[in-house]
């Protein structure tokens, strides 16, 4: 067992699949010299070369788009996005370019392509550089969405990725990076195609992914005192959503709450609830609930960002209205 943080388990990652497979090289904006907006790539440009570790312009449709004509020809291109709210300057390219050339080549093409990117708040970035805009790109056909919210997946997921033939987006939620924790010398690839318990529970399922895991296992902790034994689901991929252990804890629990960064309005956790109501309406012994974001651009001042965002006291107070719930 080794001890590290979220950011030196990305770092291993990318170290990993930069020796295995001379085709994986890094692109982005200050991934070189400076190690990346995060330090994810710090030490890497000296270990690999500035071929493999490549400093891009500040553009990032255009180094989006070189990343798909470098899939397209036959590397293995990782693309950093310094922050979700900059990738909305390469939708284009994601959305109209990356997500559609192997459905309108008729599968000829394919575009293995992995964009990584920091999302979420909570670190005083303001409304520019700390929304959670995955749920967007998880409406959008021909792209797998993914969030690692542990060591291990931040680890592993990368590999697994670069294997897909589709183009992969990585949410890593900028929280995160200064986690730290034991794990194990030989963690290896990890399956991006499954939810996970995190949290084996009876009476109320919560569900949720990346930043807010911590915080809805702490709010499992504290109701668990209460006599609330909360099972609590990570996503882990956002696109495809893993319904049927989402269903199946539901089966159990008969209770749900969603907790999702996201706001509410036309959200991930609104696509959970409604995919509830299809597959497990009469499971359900009390409505779905959730916990969300304020619909408000994410403050600045620390005070208000903390009270704009999903909290434990928010998600404990949920769980307990569903649980108290009589129907």
């Amino acid at each position: 067992m080794a001890t590290m943080t979220y950011r030196d388990a990305l770092r291993t990652a990318h170290r990993e699949a930069l020796a295995r497979d001379p085709r994986v090289f890094l692109m982005g904006e200050d991934v070189g010299n400076y190690g990346g907006a995060y330090a994810v790539s710090k030490g890497l440009l000296a270990e690999f070369g500035p071929e493999r570790i490549r400093d891009t312009p500040l553009s990032e449709s255009t180094f989006v788009g070189a990343g798909i004509g470098a899939a397209l020809g036959g590397m293995r291109p990782i693309v950093e996005v310094m922050t979700v709210n900059f990738s909305l300057l390469a939708l284009d390219q994601i959305v109209n370019n990356a997500a559609t050339i192997r459905h309108m080549s008729g599968g000829q093409f394919s575009v293995p392509l992995v964009i990584r990117m920091a999302t979420g708040a909570g670190r005083q970035l303001a409304a520019q550089h700390a929304h959670s805009l995955e749920g967007w790109y998880a409406h959008i056909p021909g792209i797998r969405i993914v969030a690692p919210a542990t060591l291990e997946d931040a680890r592993g997921m990368l590999w697994t990725a670069l294997e897909d033939p589709d183009p992969v987006l990585i949410f890593e939620h900028q929280a995160l990076y200064n986690m730290e924790g034991p794990i194990a010398d030989d963690a290896g690839p990890v399956d991006i195609d499954r939810a996970v318990v995190r949290r084996p529970g009876k009476d109320i399922s919560l569900i949720t992914y990346g930043g807010t895991l911590g915080k809805t296992l702490q709010a499992a902790d504290t109701l668990a005192r209460d006599g609330i034994d909360a099972e609590v689901i990570d996503l882990r991929s956002l696109r495809p959503l893993d319904m049927p252990t989402i269903v199946d804890s539901v089966k159990k629990t008969h209770r749900a709450v969603i907790v999702d960064e996201g706001w509410k309005s036309g959200s991930l956790s609104a696509e959970i609830v409604a995919r509830l109501v299809e597959q497990a309406f009469y499971d359900l012994d009390a409505p779905v609930a959730r916990v969300c974001t304020a619909e408000v651009p994410i403050p600045y001042p620390k005070h208000l960002e903390d009270a704009a965002l999903p909290q434990p006291p928010a998600i404990i107070a949920a769980a307990r209205e569903v649980v108290g719930h009589r129907g």
